[in-house]
């Protein structure tokens, strides 16, 4: 009994002064800059749920879809969140080694926001105007299919680059005709529109008949190959932040705010909203959290090869492994 109670207090003695095991390092590339859109992500790291899966998380802005894609693929970032379609274009056009694990948002939040004044309704009669819109973004890549489902010619469309930060400023005060966001985006920014005088209109791609992939988690073929462990773990951590935040948005947006003070509160919580409708549906229900239904993918694909005069025989499975999902 005396050797049982001394053995044990060895044992505990050495579990108290052996080092912690060290944390995987890893950075996650955002699509944009840190929204309530991404309140999921910043809670999820400020509540430990990466690391209780041995995964240290920083988090970085995001500068468009096709720029996220682009700094996976060079090794800037171990994961990025990333628009379907991107992920799909780079892989088809230039082979390049990235791939989507996850699904995140089952349909397009894809839109024009638009001045009321100005009295834009739809898709139709946008010849002339001035779109603004940031580098590699997602909605370029849709709006020619979108524009010619609503008879307007893209090729007499003037897009303004710039970066996402000035977007808003630049449609508000009249600067610009429309600019894309998603629609989750819509309270924040109708709210600075408001107080301006002004008031934005929502255009959803998806009136146009898109119902296809949006927002992914993506990382390069070499990650799952060498790997694949930390990827598992880290989309452990992405599902419990997610469903954690679902269930508590207010408190999701404080951690938000708390690393992103730029943010509102009240604008955090009408996006964190808007982004469960996009996360949780019945979709996603169907065919389990993350996981990609190939009628929609193939879907998708079509929307993107038409858009982008791609091969529509290309195989989009080739950029998809949601082999590491838990």
């Amino acid at each position: 009994m005396v050797l049982r109670t001394i053995a044990a207090g060895l044992c505990a003695l050495m579990l108290a002064v052996a080092p912690a095991h060290a944390q995987d390092r890893a950075l996650l590339q955002l699509d944009w800059i840190p929204t309530g859109e991404h309140a999921a992500y910043f809670a999820g790291a400020t509540r430990g749920f990466w690391r209780e899966q041995g995964i240290e998380l920083s988090l970085t802005r995001g500068y468009g879809s096709g720029d996220t894609v682009n700094k996976l693929a060079a090794g800037a970032a171990q994961f990025g969140v990333a628009d379907l379609g991107a992920v799909l274009a780079a892989r088809a056009r230039q082979n390049v080694p990235v791939r989507a694990v996850s699904a995140i948002y089952t349909h397009s939040p894809h839109s024009l926001f638009v001045l009321r004044s100005r009295g834009i309704t739809d898709f139709r009669g946008l010849e002339g105007r001035r779109i603004a819109v940031t580098p590699g973004n997602s909605h370029r890549l849709y709006f020619p299919e979108v524009a010619r489902r609503a008879g307007t010619n893209p090729d007499r469309i003037t897009w303004v680059n710039t970066d996402a930060s000035a977007m808003a400023a630049l449609l508000i005060s009249k600067r610009v005709d429309a600019a894309p966001f998603y629609s989750i985006h819509h309270y924040y920014t109708n709210k600075a529109a408001l107080a301006a005088g002004e008031e934005i209109v929502v255009l959803p791609f998806v009136e146009t008949g898109f119902a296809i992939y949006a927002a992914s988690i993506a990382v390069t073929d070499e990650m799952i190959q060498k790997n694949p462990d930390l990827v598992r773990r880290f989309l452990v951590g992405l599902q419990r932040s997610l469903e954690w935040s679902r269930d508590n948005q207010a408190e999701a947006c404080k951690l938000h705010v708390a690393r992103n003070p730029e943010v509102a509160q009240d604008d955090c919580e009408g996006s964190l909203r808007a982004v469960m409708s996009f996360v949780f549906t019945d979709h996603a229900r169907e065919t389990g959290l993350g996981r990609f239904q190939p009628e929609r993918l193939a879907t998708t694909w079509k929307v993107v090869a038409e858009s982008l005069q791609l091969d529509p025989n290309w195989d989009p499975a080739g950029a998809i492994n949601t082999s590491l999902l838990p």
